[in-house]
């Protein structure tokens, strides 16, 4: 059995990042982009007009003042996208629309609020300054500007950069295929004929979930029954995928077959059994050079257990450097106790009181009650150290979701 931290930096060291594909904007929200992006032109290309109103040469309106307005004639009407036709002179003035480009001659903008018409033309009550409500050519972006780096997260802003800068596709880090197979005679899936001694196959739907959360692609390989031949029979399918999971059949009872079945077919197991609770009996190990995880059957424990090892993995295959869940520090509401030498994942519910963060548990902690983790927007993280947590202790809580 190993400690939590030596058993994710031995699965880290096995896990390779994937290669680049080039997707459409849109699919890259999210990813992880391969390739720096530079900028084949200024944006914006020209200076342009920041408000509606009317460009002039700001040196005009000078002197200009409610006691002593100014009249410029109107030379040119500028929508947005239209090229202007004249040429800005001495007291004159072109109307301008938010976005169209400033006219030779003019060099700044009065609003329109700021102006009066008499007699078809403009009245200015006061001076506007040099560069006033213009935007100037390249103040967002400069032409062979490095936009954006390599090993970025593509959020909607830059996909709206992509855009700008006139990139319909982009290089990304693929998403890794994950095979996911539930092991045991005991189980139906979810639109099977159920008995009293059936139970629905949960862990491969909550585990698919998590895949997509991550960031991977779900590969269902359904149910493989407590027999060695169906075992390898599915195992053997999986080798399609960058990674595989299966839940159950990993602890020490006559039908967990998972160990030895795995070991026939070639896998070089790292290790088995995890300090940790839930999730104790779980195998790692690499088949025809992919990550395979033997996770255990309790719904808790496989989703626990995915949350500390499997997730990490994926979110490195796809280019990420930040692995793992955001933490906070929280006081805990309950007494606690656990066991010593084991570090405890508990399901909890974290709020926001007075400003400082409090966590409770979600109740019962059982690794068969998947309703604990429904219930959770956390998970409460013990140390390995002592066997009672008082109440009031900071402890360390996993987020999971945007409910903070």
């Amino acid at each position: 059995m190993i400690a939590v931290e030596q058993a994710l930096r031995e699965i880290l060291e096995q896990v390779p990042v994937l290669g680049l594909e080039k997707v459409d904007i849109l699919e890259a929200l999210g990813r992880v982009l391969g390739e720096d992006v530079r900028a084949p032109r200024n944006i914006p290309p020209q200076d342009n007009s920041a408000m509606d109103g009317f460009a002039v040469n700001s040196e005009d309106t000078l002197g200009a003042a409610a006691e002593n307005p100014l009249f410029f004639d109107i030379v040119e009407d500028i929508p947005a996208g239209h090229v202007p036709q004249k040429i800005v002179g001495f007291a004159e003035a072109a109307r301008i629309m938010t976005g169209a480009s400033i006219p030779r001659g003019a060099d700044a903008v009065v609003k329109v609020e700021n102006t009066e018409m008499e007699d078809g033309r403009v009245k200015f009550r006061s001076p506007v300054r040099k560069g006033e409500n213009v935007r100037r050519s390249g103040e967002d972006v400069r032409m062979d500007e490095i936009v954006l780096t390599r090993g970025r997260k593509i959020r909607p802003a830059e996909i709206g950069m992509l855009a700008s800068l006139g990139r319909s596709f982009v290089s990304v880090h693929q998403r890794p295929l994950v095979a996911v197979l539930a092991t045991g005679n005991e189980l139906a899936d979810v639109d099977g004929i159920l008995s009293p001694a059936t139970i629905v196959s949960s862990n491969s739907y909550s585990l698919s979930a998590q895949v997509i959360e991550a960031g991977g692609i779900p590969l269902i390989l359904g149910i493989a029954k407590d027999r060695k031949e169906d075992m390898k029979d599915k195992y053997l399918q999986a080798l399609r995928a960058d990674i595989i999971i299966s839940s159950a059949g990993v602890s020490v009872g006559d039908y967990d077959l998972v160990k030895d079945v795995i070991q026939e077919l070639g896998t070089d197991i790292r290790f088995w059994k995890v300090a940790m609770r839930p999730g104790r009996p779980l195998v790692f190990g690499t088949m025809g050079g992919k990550p395979i995880f033997g996770l255990p059957g309790n719904p808790v424990s496989s989703m626990i257990s995915f949350e500390q090892f499997v997730r990490p993995s994926i979110r490195k295959m796809t280019g990420h450097t930040n692995l793992f869940r955001r933490t906070l520090q929280a006081a805990l509401e309950e007494g606690v106790d656990k066991v010593a030498g084991l570090r405890f994942f508990l399901r909890g519910v974290v709020r926001n009181m007075d400003g400082k963060y409090v966590v409770s548990t979600t109740g019962e902690q059982g690794s068969g009650i998947l309703k604990s983790m429904v219930l959770a927007n956390g998970i409460i993280v013990l140390p390995e150290e002592g066997t009672k947590v008082p109440r009031g202790t900071a402890v360390t809580v996993q987020v999971l979701d945007d409910s903070l």
